[in-house]
């Protein structure tokens, strides 16, 4: 299980310099190759390399940071190709999927560089790193992170770590390769609905109630309403500094749901179901003012942050088709359109039940959770002699 864990490089002036420099360096050369593969139609990793691995060293590049400038190259035009592909970048013809493919693959200034451990050397015990430059090794640079991070870095830290500057402050960012725990049997399951009202609703009871993050997000959009109609250089500034505040909060508040819910599962001993939520955005039917809600809340990471911490704790987790939980029953088992009243009450017109919508929703979850792990695992009826 790939995790990441990332600590803040505190470099004097001296080694804050050379980090600088090195990034401004490595991000023109990988647009030098960008450019160099555009005109070419795009040659494969080898073949670039042959194209350009020499100017590279020229440019004072050493022999690794020379090969990993050129897989980001290959890499940015890969993840290119995948954004095409799943229409992200709009339909064939469209103005904007015209403007990517009309042109290079760009990197800014301070984009991430990836090291490996022939540029970059970690000491745990002294909280330092030594990381290679185009100024030469710089040695000695602190770091700071929590205990937490510190721990996840010494025991399972493998791989390439990124080097990225935001703000003019340096990080990286490590790979941790952890192995995730043995999975036990389930004693039934935990169903958890997700929306837009309420974040997250599970069968337990547990609900993460939307009313506060959606004012939170009103505000937010108002404030940067004001600010785009500025349109000056400070404006711009302080529009990206709150985009990265309001992710930072959205990602909190997930960390803070996922391991909820993770925990109670792990505490009884049960599994999680969860709706299967890929396509939501293009599934779901809503007014205008709603749209806003639902693109503005990060519903991939909440499912990937419940997922990893799931697998971390050895919880038996399941996807389940999420069709037709919110009109069903989960006394009875009636499906009907009407049974929903309004987004916050269902009422059977089978069996006459009332409940809390997302709750009887995350029942059903719950149900179709236990069918689907009954379903995929193995048998334990004793083989025939």
């Amino acid at each position: 299980m790939k995790l990441v864990a990332q600590v803040k490089l505190v470099p004097d002036a001296v080694q804050a310099s050379a980090l600088e420099r090195t990034l401004t360096t490595v991000n023109g050369a990988a647009n030098w190759v960008s450019a160099v593969a555009f005109e070419r139609g795009l040659p494969r990793e080898y073949e670039l390399r042959t194209h350009t691995y020499a100017e590279l060293k020229a440019r004072g590049l050493g022999a690794q940071a020379a090969q990993h400038v050129i897989k980001k190259v290959r890499d940015g035009y890969t993840t290119l190709k995948a954004n095409i592909r799943a229409g992200n970048l709009g339909r064939e013809g469209s103005g904007r999927r015209r403007k990517a493919e009309s042109k290079p693959v760009a990197f800014r200034p301070d984009a991430a560089q990836p090291y490996d451990d022939r540029c970059l050397s970690w000491q745990y015990d002294q909280q330092t790193v030594s990381i290679w430059t185009v100024d030469g090794r710089v040695r000695n640079v602190p770091f700071v992170c929590s205990a937490d991070a510190l721990k996840l870095l010494k025991a399972h830290r493998q791989g390439e770590s990124d080097l990225i500057a935001r703000d003019g402050v340096f990080y990286l960012v490590a790979t941790c390769d952890v192995v995730a725990a043995e999975r036990y049997e389930p004693d039934g399951f935990i169903g958890v609905d997700l929306g837009i009202a309420n974040i997250a609703t599970a069968s337990t009871g547990y609900l993460a109630a939307g009313r506060g993050l959606n004012r939170y997000r009103k505000r937010q959009l108002a404030l940067r309403a004001k600010l785009q109609k500025k349109r000056t250089k400070s404006a711009k500034r302080r529009l990206r500094a709150r985009a990265r505040k309001e992710a930072r909060h959205a990602a909190n508040q997930n960390h803070i749901i996922s391991k909820t819910i993770v925990t109670e599962a792990e505490r009884t001993g049960r599994g999680l179901a969860l709706e299967e939520l890929k396509g939501i955005r293009n599934r779901v039917r809503l007014r205008k003012p709603q749209r806003v809600a639902l693109h503005s809340w990060a519903f991939a990471q909440l499912g990937g942050f419940i997922v990893y911490k799931a697998e971390r704790a050895g919880v038996p987790l399941v996807f389940v088709d999420p069709a037709y939980t919110s009109q069903t029953c989960a006394e009875c088992g009636h499906v009907d359109k009407r049974n929903r009243v309004d987004p916050g009450l269902f009422i059977c017109r089978g069996c006459g039940v009332v409940a809390h919508a997302d709750r009887n929703a995350s029942h059903n979850i719950a149900t179709r959770g236990e069918s689907v792990w009954n379903a995929g695992r193995e048998s334990r009826v004793p083989a025939t002699p």
